[in-house]
C-alpha cells in the first residue's frame, strides 16, 4: 500500500473506530490491523508481480546477461579462494597468551579503559612510533612487520598487489552488471525495497559478497594506566601497494628479476594497455564496444617466469576467460 495512502489510513482508522465504539482496545486493535492488512496486500502484490508474464518476458530477455553475471561472480570466488592476501606480521605479543591479566585497583578505580589487543596485524608500540608511522606508514610497515628488502618479499607484496587489483576490478564488474539488471528489469519500488533477496534469486542471478579483503596493519598505543590510546591503521590497497613495491624495487635494484618486473606492474600501466589495445581481448577480439560489462585483464605475453618484462610490447590486454585459460603459456 502506497506510503501516502497508508499514513492517513493509520490516523483515520483507530479515530473512526474510537469514536464509534467508545472503546480504546477496539482503535488499537484496528491500528494493529492496519498494519497486518498492509503487509498482506504487499505479499500479495510481490507474488502477482514475480507471476506476471511482464516480469518472466524481462526474466527471459535478461536470462544471457544473467547467465554472464553469473560466471563472473564464480570467477571472483576463485580469485579470492587462491589469492594471497596476507604478507609480514608483528612479533608483540605473541606470547601474551601465556600470560594471566586482572586489575587490582582500590576503591573501584578502573584504569584499564584501553585493554591492548594482540594480534599477527597489530604492533604494540610507543606513542612516538605510532604518530610516526602515520607520517612514513611504509617505511614502519617493513621495520615492525617483517617486510624485508628482498626477491622473496617482492614476489609476496607484488602476488598481493595482483590478486588484489583482480579482485577489485572484478568487484566493480560484478557490480555494474547488477546495476544493469535491475535497471532492465525495473521493478516496483516496494519490490527493491523489501523484497531485494527474492528478486535476485526470482531473477537468477548469483550475489556475492562485494568486498575486497585488503590486508589491514595497526600501530597501537595504549598508556600504562589504560587512560589514553592511539592508532595508526595502514590498508594494503592498490595505492599503499605500490608504493611499498616501488620501495622495495628500489632497495633490492634488481630491475631485472622477475620480481622487479611485478613492481612495474601498476595500475597506471594496466590502463594504459587496456586502452592501446582498444578495451578489446587481443585473443577472442571481443571488446567493451559489443559487451559494455566485458572483465579485461593485462597478460605477459613471455610469462615472468620465463624471463618476461614488464614493457607495453611484452604485455596484451586478454578477457577473464582467455587470460584463465592461457594460463604460463607464451604468446596470445
Amino acid at each position: 500500500m502506497p506510503l501516502l495512502l497508508l499514513i492517513p489510513l493509520l490516523i483515520a482508522a483507530p479515530l473512526v473506530v474510537a469514536v464509534t465504539t467508545r472503546n480504546p482496545w477496539a482503535a488499537l486493535l484496528a491500528f494493529l490491523m492496519m498494519f497486518v492488512v498492509n503487509r498482506l496486500v504487499r505479499v500479495l502484490r510481490k507474488n502477482r508481480y514475480f507471476a506476471s508474464e511482464h516480469f518472466q518476458a524481462i526474466k527471459a530477455a535478461n536470462a544471457s546477461l544473467v547467465g554472464e553475471h553469473n560466471e563472473v561472480v564464480g570467477y571472483l570466488d576463485e580469485i579470492r579462494a587462491s589469492g594471497a592476501f596476507e604478507l609480514g606480521s608483528s612479533t608483540s605479543g605473541q606470547h601474551a597468551h601465556l600470560a594471566s591479566f586482572e586489575n587490582n585497583s582500590s576503591w573501584n578505580y578502573r584504569r584499564d579503559r584501553n585493554v591492548a589487543t594482540y594480534a599477527p596485524h597489530i604492533h604494540h608500540a610507543s606513542l612516538q612510533v605510532v604518530r610516526n608511522a602515520s607520517a612514513d606508514p611504509i617505511k614502519y610497515l617493513m621495520k615492525y612487520f617483517s617486510v624485508r628488502a628482498d626477491h622473496e618479499t617482492l614476489s609476496d607484496v607484488q602476488r598481493v598487489a595482483n590478486d588484489i587489483a583482480r579482485l577489485e576490478a572484478a568487484v566493480g564488474n560484478v557490480h555494474e552488471r547488477e546495476v544493469e539488471i535491475v535497471s532492465r528489469t525495473a521493478p516496483p519500488k516496494f519490490i527493491r525495497k523489501h523484497y531485494t533477496q527474492e528478486f535476485w534469486d526470482q531473477v537468477g542471478a548469483r550475489l556475492s559478497p562485494l568486498q575486497v579483503p585488503y590486508p589491514r596493519y595497526s600501530f597501537d598505543y595504549v598508556s600504562a594506566g589504560g587512560n589514553s590510546a592511539q592508532s595508526t591503521k595502514i590498508v594494503l590497497d592498490t595505492p599503499t601497494l605500490e608504493a611499498l613495491s616501488e620501495t622495495l624495487a628500489e632497495k633490492i635494484r634488481r630491475a631485472k628479476s622477475a620480481a622487479g618486473q611485478r613492481a612495474l606492474m601498476t595500475s597506471r600501466l594496466r590502463r594504459f594497455i587496456k586502452s592501446r589495445d582498444n578495451e578489446t581481448c587481443r585473443k577472442c577480439g571481443i571488446s567493451t564496444m559489443a559487451e559494455p560489462h566485458l572483465l579485461l585483464e593485462v597478460d605477459h605475453i613471455m610469462p615472468l617466469s620465463r624471463g618476461g618484462l614488464s614493457v607495453p610490447d611484452n604485455l596484451q590486454t586478454l578477457c577473464w576467460r582467455c587470460n584463465r585459460s592461457k594460463g604460463a603459456r607464451i604468446g596470445v
